[in-house]
This record gives C-alpha cells, structure tokens and sequence, in this order.
C-alpha cells in the first residue's frame, strides 16, 4: 500500500508543469493591474448604471474588494510613480503627467529581484522614456524585460521591447498587453522562478475606440444622454481637441473598459488553467479619478486633476485564494504607495531603510486584521510651474527624456512625448503651495491656495457621514483643523527635504 502510494505521488509531480510547479513556490506570484483613468465609480459592482465589468465584478464578489482605495496622486504619472516607490512623487520632482522618476530611486522591481522573482512591464510607462539606454526606462527601474509604451495607446498599440524600437502590435490594446504578460509568465514558469508582472494598460484614456461587438453593448448611450452638454476630448482622425456628444463618447469609453475587463478574464482563465490561480495575488486599481470627458454617474465629488475624492478614489480589488479565502469588503483607507511595503513584506524582502516611504504595509488588512488606517495619507498637487528667475537644470541629460512610442494625442505638434525632471537645490515658502490633503480615518483636511500669499482656503470634511464631501465643518472644529494643519505642513517639509535629493546623500 506505501509502495503504491509513494508512486502515485511521483506520477502526479512528474505530470505538473513547470508553471503549476511554480505556484508551490514560498513567494506568491504577483500581478499589478491598473487602469489608465478608470475612476472609483466605473464598475459594475460600484453600482455603474450602463457599465459592463462582470470579471471586475466577480473579482470583487471572490476576493478583497478595496472601497477606500486612493491613487496617490490625481493624474497618471504620480501615480505611477509611487507604485513603483512606495513614496510620494513630490518626494522626486514627478509632478503631474510629463515629469520622470529620478534614477537613484529604488523599485519595487529592484526589490523583488532581489527575493528571486522574474520581473516584467507591459503597457503604459509613463515615468520616463522606454528606449534603451534610458535612466528611467523598466529595465533601469528594476525589470528583466518589457513590452512598454511611453505613454498611453489605442487599437494596434505600437509599444518597444526591451528598449527596441516601437513595434505596431496589431489587436485590441488591453488583449495584446496581457497576451504579452502570459508570454512572460510561461517563461518564468520554465525557470521555475515566482513573477512578478505590472500591467499597466492604456484603457480607458482618451481619445476612445473600440471594437464593433463591445460597441454594440452600448448602442444606446447616444440616445439615453442626448440631452447632457458635448464634451471635449481628444480627436482619433486630427489628434486635436475636438467637442462630441457625451453619449457617443462614453459608449466608447466604455466599450473600452469592457474590453479591458475582458482581457483581465483571459489572465484569470490562463491562471487557472495552468494551476496558478490559488497563489497568485492578482491586484487590480485605477490610476487617478474619472476624467471629464467621462463624467456621468460618480457619488463623489471632483474628478481627475483635483484632491477631492472623486479625483483621487478608484476602484481596486485584490484577489489570491492561496490567502484571502472568502470575500471580503475593505472600508480602510489605502492607496498605491502602500503597494511596495505589501508585496516585500509577502516576499520576506526588506525595504529601503535610507529614505522615506509614504506607504504602509497592507498584509494585516489582506489577512482580516487591519481596520483602522494606523497613519494618515496626503496628497498633494504641487506647484510645478518655473518661477521667474529660477533656471531649472535637468536631473537627467535631455536625450534620454525623448519619448519614441507615437500616440494619438498630438503634444505642440508632434506625436510622441517627452519628459522632464529639474534639480530643486532650496525650499522655499511658496513651494509649500498647492492643493493638498490630509487624509485621517475620519476627517479629511483639504487646502487651496488664493490670493495673495497668505491667503488659504481651509475645509473639512467627516468622510464617515459625509462621503460626498458637501459639508464643510471647518469653522465649527478649529482644534481638528489646526492639528491636522501642523501635521501636514510637517510631512510637506520632508517630502521637500527629499525633493531637494538629500535622500540620496545617505
């Protein structure tokens, strides 16, 4: 009986493949998702009205459904930028869409390599140029290979690999960046290391396309708001600012967003088929707040662009039956900068002790134990315009911040898009300016900059009773407001500390 026993344990191991021989692994695999301007409300499961993400919402129903997930910043790169950190982008001169990382920063790509994953990019960059020979390129930043853009893309996406240059991939977007990632995976498989893949796919930015049968989904868009205002947004046929009729325009916003949640199913499918969908943590978010040109249906105030949280809160689940093994609704607040503390923590790697971060380590909310935030979170939209007198000298040699990938959108006339990131040698007073947040479990403290120097518009908002942020209470809680008002100015000062480079002195 042992005998036979001991060979049929050797038959079954002898029939795993190496990709389901992977999934035994002590680390986790791991796969970021994230959409390129997919606000909080844009799902199925958020109670959508005409959206279709039934695999977004069966991720949701299974696994850990993230409801007060943040980007860390209002807009793509910044965002970007503090996943790939843990830190807030002010911290390295990534202001707003444009602006690279720094080279000395340290990835959780670099991280991670050094627990023993394979590491790849596929899709949108957008902190640096993807060619090679770039400081700021994936490989640079910690990655064993990429199929990266940089910069966001539509239907037959041109994207470089490995810094070659820019290839058209024929197909839909979101189809071809996850074909690419499980290309990547079936090889990571056959060196029987764990992966680590970012997905960063290009959906649903504008300007909008897609393919018939998911632009047939919403045929009735046009009709249904015929009466709402045109908006603005980027022309496929001129790459010029063009006005449309808001119902023609989200149905092919939205047919994006289904195509997009499509191809995260034909992920999940592959996963599972090839018996690694139990230990592999799959984390799916927004990038930043629904942009107007899709505006619609969001209970929360603002959009893209702007700190209130209909800017800065996305949608974001996180499914790994190896460790979340039944559905779970989060109403702790997290954001992305939290996403490399989380993932060394799972894979026993240690983080960066020399600088700042600005995330926290998730795994106790992945297990249950976590549901009180033990740190506020800030956000900040910093005042990146030159001053007048001040001559900015790049942190990184010009030619290397030349993007290649073209893209729809033309940018003073050309196709392609560059970047920048200038030295900030002093702090001065007015650097402190800017829209910016803090965060806590219940108040949220946001300040706006008026006229004058001293001038600053101060509100307050309980985001337990007030969700919509329609009720300003600073007035009546002074004692709230100056606390939280030391607080913020005090992490404003290491944030520009670090922005000055000290970090990287140490």
């Amino acid at each position: 009986m042992m005998k036979n026993a001991v060979l049929w344990f050797v038959l079954i191991a002898a029939a795993l493949s190496p990709l389901q021989a992977d999934a035994d692994s002590k680390h986790p695999n791991i796969i970021l998702l994230m959409g390129d301007d997919h606000g909080w409300e844009e799902t199925g499961y958020n109670g959508h009205p005409d959206l279709k993400t039934p695999v977004l919402d069966e991720m949701a129903a299974n696994g850990l459904r993230l409801d007060r997930f943040y980007a860390a910043h209002p807009s793509c790169s910044p965002t970007r930028g503090s996943v790939l950190t843990g830190r807030h982008p002010n911290r390295y001169g990534t202001f707003a869409p444009g602006y690279s990382l720094r080279p000395e920063e340290v990835s959780v790509a670099h991280l991670l390599g050094k627990a023993g994953y394979r590491r790849g990019h596929f899709g949108k960059w957008h902190v640096g140029t993807v060619k090679a020979g770039s400081p700021t390129n994936p490989g640079a930043m910690g990655f064993d290979e990429w199929v990266s853009h940089d910069n966001f893309f539509e239907l037959d996406p041109p994207l470089s690999t490995n810094g070659g240059p820019p290839v058209i991939h024929k197909g839909e977007s979101s189809a071809v960046v996850i074909e690419e990632t499980i290309d990547f995976i079936e090889k990571a498989g056959t060196r029987e290391q764990p992966f680590f893949a970012v997905v960063w796919f290009g959906s649903p930015h504008e300007p909008y396309s897609g393919l018939p049968e998911d632009l047939a989904l919403y045929d009735g868009l046009p009709k249904k708001y015929a009466d709402r205002a045109p908006v603005s947004l980027t022309s496929n046929e001129t790459g010029l600012r063009v006005k449309r009729p808001l119902g023609e325009v989200l149905r092919e916003r939205y047919a994006e967003i289904t195509a997009m949640d499509r191809s995260i199913g034909t992920l999940r499918k592959f996963l599972k088929t090839n018996g690694l969908h139990d230990n592999t943590l799959v984390w799916y978010c927004g990038d930043n707040g629904t942009p107007p040109s899709g505006a619609l249906a969001s209970p929360l105030r603002g959009l893209k662009g702007q700190v209130y949280e209909g800017g800065t809160r996305v949608p974001a689940v996180i499914e790994w039956p190896a460790r979340i093994f039944e559905p779970r609704v989060s109403e702790t607040n997290a954001v992305t900068s939290d996403m490399l503390p989380t993932l060394c923590a799972l894979a026993k790697t240690p983080v960066p002790d020399s600088r700042p971060l600005d995330g926290i380590n998730l795994v106790p909310l992945i297990d249950g134990n976590l549901d009180q935030r033990p740190e506020p979170i800030f956000f900040w939209n910093f005042l990146s315009k030159k001053k007048p007198g001040v001559k900015s000298i790049p942190w990184i040699e010009e030619k290397w911040q030349e993007g290649t990938t073209p893209l729809v959108k033309l940018s003073k006339g050309i196709a392609t898009r560059n970047f920048r990131n200038v030295h900030h040698p002093e702090i001065l007073e007015t650097d402190y300016h800017g829209p910016r947040v803090m965060l806590g479990n219940r108040y949220k403290l946001v300040l706006h900059d008026g006229k004058g120097e001293d001038a600053t518009k101060v509100e307050l908002f309980d985001l337990q009773a007030d969700p919509a942020e329609e009720t300003d209470l600073a007035e009546k809680e002074p004692a709230i407001v100056k606390s939280m008002q030391t607080d913020l100015r005090a992490w404003q000062l290491s944030v520009l500390k670090s922005l000055t480079g000290a970090d990287y002195e140490k």
